[in-house]
């Protein structure tokens, strides 16, 4: 006897298209949970139902007229919800384009996470058929169970875990293709060959043992198969914020906790009602629910803030700066027809569908061993005269335990561990994640209890670099975990410049900065207001005789601003440093205060650098503040005040609070924090700061920057990664003019002071590039955080 399948997706649309009323009541039934689930994360909950209607409409309207969607319409339809409560917060008082202009075919892609649409898992996922890319979606990224997501593929339980199985080795062959298509060096390429068949456990023993030997070697590679045994991670990790943006974590918990009451309804009243208006007419709904059907903005406008007034992350539209290029997959069997076990023992699906293909082997390391890697790196530069970090790295890649852990360091010539900053706390830099350092003969020797099978840790020790230390030679590893034994070496040592690191950390981890000026144009000088607003062509503060601004409630302060920082939900605080800068060499404490307390903090710098510009001498002055602000509220403003400055034409004066954030949501990464008091222009136009110690899987990383004296109106301020100019995320976003007197945590113009973000993937040798035109800059800080490879 034969089952009956439910009509899929891909045919409920195509019914859909030729009239047929009831079978989009079906899809609605289908998805109207998960639109909900997507914008209650972005706007008010009253506004909720408003989006998700017509984010229906507009599909509706869509496929009446032949487009949209063929089988994917769970992806298509949050694509639709965030661009549509962006078009919401834009279209107010502008007259709305024809629908046909409005197609979500490209992700849309938040400025925070500008880049993740060119990372090589993501370009490959892109890359597949609607159906691979749907059932991965739903089965990968949703973790919807087989039987859930049988309907919505017309399969049943049995044929989804086969298709699924099927997507996944599709997308594994996609994403090696696009590392051959890379031109990886020549050794790598036999080798990148054959890890598809590697990680199935398609090779014979010796072609195992020459992969193996390979990837042990070689740092790309070892990423690369890393990557490939857990596509479903980077599909989680990358593909989810793609398509769903930076509340993806919140919405996947928001669908899979489905409130009382959200169940599937029938087709709203106002969607039937729009079923019988003639496709080509523009519609217009007001009552209630104000939508807009034959209408939208331009997919490709920046947004201003967010529908309740506040700055906006994650509605705003940015065009792919590369094209997805399709991977042709070599054609197999029918996809309902392939076994999906991955790993043995699994029991085959059940359900009718023949085995045509027999189940594939994977390899395992043998029961009851740990299996150790380890790298030892410099994080930034050691450069001489300067603090460092140097850091060790460890990974359990065994199914058991290790046994209790002793790191021997040997550090570069003229290279040191520092005592602790006090008498009986560890010699390591941030959470010592149960290290204990202590100096030996040429470096460091530390003790650790055993590693957890499938566990990371990691140390920074933080090490003085002599004035004449000799360049050349990086930091080595040797680890002792009972018989086993691992070494490491560390490919850079000292170097002449560079940024050395302030503050390092491994886990779920990201970087924040805010920050505000001190000095601004006098209020009442005719247009000061308008360049305050970031208005007019007076935005350079060599225009301006600059006085001090004095924001704060308090009778005690004669210069203070504020900068507002909010950190997710669950997130505290890890590290902050304090930075602060003004023309002149003389410096001296700055008042500091956090949300919550009522009185300043006056806080003493415990290192300062003075840099010639052309209009003299700049101070830049750190502080750790990590106490203080841990004990701080969530979210709120922070103020600082009355830093030593100087008033008068080309001055300037400011401050900036970087942050290192443990945030549950993040996936396991690494966070470095960079002095480089480095001046950029002049005779030095160009300055790349290498970004040692990162190893990046392959996902863009965040950078945030902080730099003093930028000039608004002197165009040709660059930053990059490796991968071209880089768009800040606040300011004017210009990517020739990133050092604009914008700063995050503000709205209004911040004369000299810049606090900008940026997002791109890093490459083998990663560095950052800043460079200038006209302008000369002073650069302080840059605080990098990104996923790091499994």
């Amino acid at each position: 006897m034969g089952v009956e399948l439910p009509q899929s997706d891909a045919s409920l649309l195509q019914a859909a298209r030729q009239g047929d009323a009831a079978a989009y009541g079906r899809l609605y039934e289908r998805h109207v949970a998960a639109a909900r689930a997507m914008a209650r994360q972005l706007v008010r909950r009253s506004e909720a139902e408003d989006v998700v209607t017509e984010a229906f409409t507009k599909i509706l309207d869509l496929v009446g007229r032949g487009g949209g969607p063929e089988s994917g319409f769970r992806t298509y339809l949050l694509t639709v919800v965030r661009r549509t409560v962006h078009d919401r917060s834009k279209l107010a008082g502008s007259q709305a384009r024809e629908v046909e202009e409005y197609d979500p075919a490209v992700p849309f892609v938040d400025p925070a996470l500008a880049g993740l649409e060119r990372s090589l898992i993501a370009r490959a996922y892109l890359s597949l058929p609607e159906r691979w890319r749907a059932v991965l979606w739903h089965t990968q990224v949703e973790k919807c169970k087989p039987a859930a997501v049988a309907p919505l593929l017309g399969l049943s339980a049995n044929g989804v875990a086969a298709l699924a199985y099927r997507a996944r080795e599709g997308l594994r062959r996609a994403y090696l293709q696009m590392h051959l298509g890379a031109a990886p060096p020549h050794d790598c390429r036999p080798v990148l060959g054959k890890m598809g068949a590697y990680v199935r456990g398609g090779l014979a023993r010796r072609e195992a043992r020459a992969v193996e030997r390979h990837v042990d070697a070689c740092e790309e590679c070892h990423g690369v198969i890393l990557e490939l045994t857990d596509v479903n991670r980077g599909l989680r990790v990358l593909v989810g914020p793609l398509i769903a943006g930076p509340m993806f974590g919140r919405y996947a918990a928001a669908l899979a906790r489905p409130e009382p009451g959200d169940g599937a309804k029938r087709l709203p009243p106002v969607l039937r009602r729009l079923w019988r208006t003639p496709r080509r007419q523009p519609v217009v709904l007001v009552a209630g629910v104000a939508v807009t059907v034959a209408a939208a903005a331009s997919l490709w406008q920046g947004a201003d803030g967010g529908p309740d007034g506040t700055p906006a992350t994650a509605t705003v539209a940015a065009r792919p700066s590369e094209p997805v290029r399709a991977v042709r997959v070599p054609p197999q069997a029918d996809p309902e027809r392939v076994p999906p076990q991955e790993k043995p023992g699994e029991a085959p699906p059940r359900g009718g569908e023949p085995e045509r293909v027999p189940p594939p082997r994977v390899q395992q390391t043998p029961e009851g061993t740990a299996r150790l890697r380890a790298t030892v790196d410099v994080l930034g530069a050691l450069v001489r005269s300067h603090p460092g970090i140097v850091g060790l790295r460890l990974r359990n890649h065994g199914e058991r335990p290790s046994e209790d852990l002793t790191a021997h360091v040997t550090l570069p010539p003229g290279v040191t561990l520092m005592p602790p900053a006090r008498r009986g706390s560890p010699a390591v830099v941030g959470p010592a994640d149960g290290w204990e350092c202590r100096p030996s003969l040429g470096g460091a020797r530390c003790t650790r209890e055993p590693l957890a099978a499938g566990r990371a840790t990691a140390v920074f020790l933080r090490v003085a670099v002599a004035q004449r230390a000799p360049r050349g030679t990086g930091p080595a590893a040797r680890i002792d975990a009972g018989p086993l034994r691992v070494r490491a070496r560390g490919g850079e040592g000292v170097r002449a410049t560079g940024a050395p690191a302030r503050f390092a950390a491994d886990g779920k981890v990201t970087v924040k900065a805010v920050g505000n000026a001190l000095l601004s144009c006098d209020e009442e000088s005719p247009g000061c207001a308008q360049a305050r607003h970031r208005d007019g062509d007076r935005r350079d503060n060599d225009l301006w005789p600059m006085v001090a601004v004095d924001q704060d409630d308090a009778l005690t302060t004669l210069a203070s601003s504020g900068a507002r920082v909010s950190l997710p939900k669950g997130g505290r605080i890890v590290w902050a440093g304090l930075y602060w800068s003004a023309g002149g060499s003389s410096t001296g404490p700055i008042k500091f205060r956090p949300p919550g307390r009522r009185k300043y903090a006056s806080i003493r710098p415990s290192h300062v650098a003075v840099r010639e510009l052309p209009q003299g001498p700049v101070y830049h002055a750190f502080a750790d503040v990590t106490g203080l602000a841990a004990s701080a509220r969530r979210t709120g403003v922070w103020w600082a005040a009355d830093a030593p400055l100087e008033q008068g034409a080309s001055r300037h004066a400011g401050w900036s609070l970087v942050l290192v954030v443990a945030d549950p949501a993040q996936p396991y990464s690494q966070a470095v924090v960079l002095d480089a008091a480095t001046v950029v222009g002049g005779s030095a136009r160009r300055v790349r700061l290498p970004l040692g110690g990162l190893r990046p899987a392959g996902t863009p990383a965040r950078a945030a920057l902080v730099a003093w004296e930028g000039d608004a109106d002197l165009k040709g301020d660059k930053v990059s990664l490796g991968t071209g100019a880089l768009r800040p995320s606040g300011g004017d976003r210009d990517a020739a003019n990133v050092f604009d007197g914008s700063s995050a945590g503000v709205a209004e113009m911040t004369f000299g002071v810049d606090v900008d973000t940026v997002s791109a993937e890093l490459g083998a040798d990663p560095g950052l590039t800043i460079a200038t035109g006209k302008d000369a800059v002073l650069f302080g800080v840059a605080a990098i955080s990104v996923r790091a490879r499994s």
